[in-house]
């Protein structure tokens, strides 16, 4: 959002990995349509007004005339979304008919669905962040796992260069509809959401306005019943608050203020949304981390994800029904909630005691990986985010810090001490999988470093030999560095313990301990 966001380094356009998750042509594709209409769902949200209005400027670039529309019962009428359509200068238009086009593009819906208005088009195409409900093409991009469907647009439109520092307007737009669809940033877990919510440079004051617009009375009323519907579960300490149908932001309004509650650890507020039920959840257990959890509830049924203590979710309505028939969402919700409880054990790696007579010796495979010595880019003592698709991780630069970058994008800290003693620097280049290239923050004057153009490549040198048993049972480990967050295993993982220090314990993906370790 702020000036001082710039990408120092860029990731090459030969990564292929990268470029099979962005598709960069996609948007291409349509470029020799002469009429393309933009539809976005009925009752349309800040986020399909604003994908819609960057699908819009993108195209009406290209020299194509554009429209851009949504249809349904009722016009716009809440007093954020009219006002940034307003100031932002955003030709959305209510239609009863379909404005004449070769091509109908929906943004942030799927043709065909309940949600938006149908018109017959000569050609269809569609980008969206949900879960999809109909059937696929190659006219389709469909990124469930993204935050924002301003997001998906973003991206496409960024590897092609669009020029979104010349364009406040659209930047604004997409910053603010990736802000509502996440609850303030609170739910907010894919790189690339962190990455355009970073990156953008935006209108600060009008931003200042659109946030103190959202409520109305009658949104204060379905907060108000909620609180009083509320179902508590004493024994976890969580709360269940079932709530009207409401912008995303009420759900994080209430749960705000549930967690405050002393007797309250965890709680999930949930409301019927197009296609499902939207979900927002708060803890305040070191113990339970809340993007994990909204994880669990919305697994095989929808997606989650977020903050550490703030998250949420949606569950679909078809896969709700296929697995659970009609059984109230309530019950539905707190059944998943009692099992995450009881999923997991917790392991403090400094008091724990590994029981060695369960666990087998292995040593890592001679796989080349990457490491990145942080001081031959940084100082010492700089305070840095690291970013990966499994999130960011705060750190400060140490003389001695390295980063090891796994065969599939996965980064962890190491110290050159425990490095040397495990691996050696070799020719090669690693054989990485990637959907999101890790990279690195300054977080003093916000400089963006990809860690794959420092990156040198090495083997383990096999002296070092761990302890290992595969999962039986969820766990989560505090290790002896960070004892204030866990490290998550699911069945079918391995927990590791350094045969050299068995405190130094962790947790190691099961696909990834396969192709990294040889038992001895």
């Amino acid at each position: 959002m702020a000036d001082h966001y710039r990408i120092v380094m860029e990731v090459s356009e030969d990564n292929e990995s990268e470029n099979s998750f962005k598709e960069e042509n996609f948007l291409l594709k349509f470029v020799n349509h002469k009429k393309i209409c933009i539809q976005c769902h009925d009752n349309p949200d800040a986020d399909a007004v604003a994908s819609g209005f960057a699908l819009y400027k993108f195209y009406e670039s290209k020299g194509i005339e554009v429209t851009f529309v949504y249809g349904g019962h009722n016009k716009i009428t809440k007093p954020n979304l009219l006002l940034m359509i307003q100031a932002l200068a955003i030709p959305l238009q209510y239609v009863t008919e379909l404005p004449e086009c070769d091509l109908l593009f929906l943004t942030d819906c799927q043709y065909g669905s309940g949600n938006v208005t149908y018109f017959e088009a000569p050609e269809v195409a569609t980008i969206d962040h949900h879960q999809c409900g109909m059937m696929q093409n190659e006219n389709y991009w469909i990124k469930s796992n993204l935050g924002s469907c301003a997001t998906a647009v973003w991206v496409l439109m960024n590897n092609l260069g669009y020029p979104f520092e010349e364009d406040l307007d659209l930047s604004t737009a997409l910053y603010y509809g990736l802000y509502m669809d996440t609850n303030h940033f609170e739910e907010i877990f894919h790189p690339y959401d962190k990455d355009m919510r970073d990156y953008l440079q935006t209108k600060e004051q009008l931003l200042f306005q659109l946030e103190n617009t959202n409520l109305s009375l009658a949104e204060l009323n379905i907060a108000s019943n909620a609180l009083n519907n509320r179902i508590y579960n004493e024994e976890f300490r969580f709360v269940l608050i079932p709530a009207e149908t409401c912008d995303p932001n009420i759900l994080g309004i209430i749960s705000d203020f549930i967690i405050q509650v002393q007797e309250v650890n965890t709680c999930v507020a949930f409301n019927p949304n197009s296609g499902g039920y939207k979900i927002s959840l708060r803890s305040c257990d070191k113990e339970i981390k809340a993007n994990e959890m909204a994880e669990y509830i919305c697994n095989g049924i929808g997606n989650g994800g977020g903050h550490l203590t703030k998250a949420g979710g949606f569950i679909a309505l078809k896969p709700l029904k296929e697995l659970y028939a009609e059984q109230p969402i309530e019950d539905v919700l707190f059944g998943r909630i009692l099992d995450y409880h009881r999923a997991y054990d917790v392991i403090y790696a400094k008091d724990y005691t590994v029981d060695l007579t369960e666990m087998q010796r292995y040593q890592k495979k001679k796989v080349v990986v990457g490491v990145v010595m942080a001081n031959e880019f940084l100082k010492e003592g700089t305070p840095v985010m690291v970013r990966t698709l499994e999130g960011d991780v705060d750190l400060t630069v140490q003389e001695d810090l390295c980063f090891m970058v796994g065969v599939e994008g996965e980064v962890y800290p190491i110290r050159r001490e425990k490095f040397d003693k495990s691996y050696e620097l070799v020719q090669g280049v690693p054989d990485m999988a990637m959907e999101y290239t890790p990279n690195v923050r300054n977080n003093i004057d916000g400089e963006v470093y990809q860690l794959m153009s420092y990156m040198k490549t090495c083997v383990a040198t096999g002296t070092t030999k761990i302890y290992a048993k595969q999962l039986e049972h969820n766990v989560k480990v505090f290790t002896s560095w960070d004892e204030d967050k866990y490290y998550r295993g699911v069945i079918g993982d391995y927990l590791v313990a350094r045969e050299d220090d068995l405190h130094d314990i962790y947790v190691v993906r099961g696909d990834i301990f396969d192709k990294t370790y040889d038992k001895i």
